[in-house]
């Protein structure tokens, strides 16, 4: 079992940046693809970028590609989301979420969810 917790979301002004910690507990993140997927009101939760942990492949949705980078600290068992030149409509609750093996974009696909952290940009 792997439990995941989220931390670094906030208010920020369109343009800013901020960054996103997934630390795992219980166990490593060796083996799994650990992605953020974005829920924003009225709207069903969506793929945002994915990491496979032993490979480091990395795939970003093209609404973040260029803006969002995904980054893992192996050491600590935590993996983070770099978010530069922030819109308003990146404004969400933003899931870390792990799974077994290689990495899919369907939330149904996903092993383990963080609780989430809401990211809100101001325009």
């Amino acid at each position: 079992q792997v439990q995941l917790v989220e931390s670094g979301g906030g208010l920020v002004q369109a343009g800013g940046s901020l960054r996103l910690s997934c630390a795992a507990s219980g166990r490593t993140f060796s083996g799994h693809a650990v992605g953020w997927f974005r829920q924003a009101p009225g709207k069903e939760r969506e793929f945002v970028a994915a990491t496979t942990w032993s490979s480091g492949t990395t795939y970003y949705a093209d609404s973040v590609k260029g803006r969002f980078t995904m980054s893992k600290d192996n050491a600590k068992n935590t993996v983070y989301l770099q978010m530069n030149r922030l819109k308003p409509e990146d404004t969400a609750v933003y899931y870390c979420a792990a799974r077994w093996g290689l990495i899919h974009t369907s939330t149904n696909r996903q092993d383990y969810w963080g609780q989430g952290t809401q990211v809100t940009v101001s325009s």
